[in-house]
């Protein structure tokens, strides 16, 4: 295991899977950087709910990250465009600004972080198997 593949572990399981269970906790903690106004108690458990279960899911993927490609680059793409679509929220609404130092760092973090760590497509270790191709009957001339 290379140290790239270690830390991309490190990544997933400290930096965005325990984080993202702990954004309901951090809503109580930190309303004004994690918490948008108005408050509304429904939108706090829709994100709450899709961010824990994808941290669930990233803690899992962090046993083997090379089989959960899609899941990973799913979060780094997923982060970029929430994060940026709040920066410009927060730029344009004053009261919102203490979330550049909060939510919107924090997923901007998190897809810098996952870009750089994960691979962009898995080499297989086995380069002596061949694929085998074969003629389906139907293709064979009688």
């Amino acid at each position: 295991m290379d140290e790239r593949h270690r830390y991309l572990q490190i990544a997933l399981i400290i930096v965005v899977g325990i984080v993202f269970l702990l954004i309901y906790p951090l809503m109580k903690i930190w309303a004004s950087g994690w918490l948008w106004q108005p408050g509304q108690y429904e939108y706090e458990q829709m994100i709450v709910g899709v961010y824990a279960t994808l941290g669930v899911f990233l803690l899992l993927a962090s046993r083997q990250p090379e089989a959960n490609l899609s899941l990973i680059w799913f979060t780094v793409w997923s982060s970029l465009v929430h994060g940026l679509i709040m920066v410009v929220q927060a730029v344009i609404d004053p009261a919102e600004r203490g979330h550049l130092f909060g939510d919107v760092l924090a997923l901007l973090l998190v897809a810098i972080v996952l870009a750089f760590l994960t691979p962009r497509k898995v080499v297989s270790n086995n380069s002596s198997r061949k694929l085998c191709v074969t003629e389906s009957p139907s293709s064979v001339n009688p």
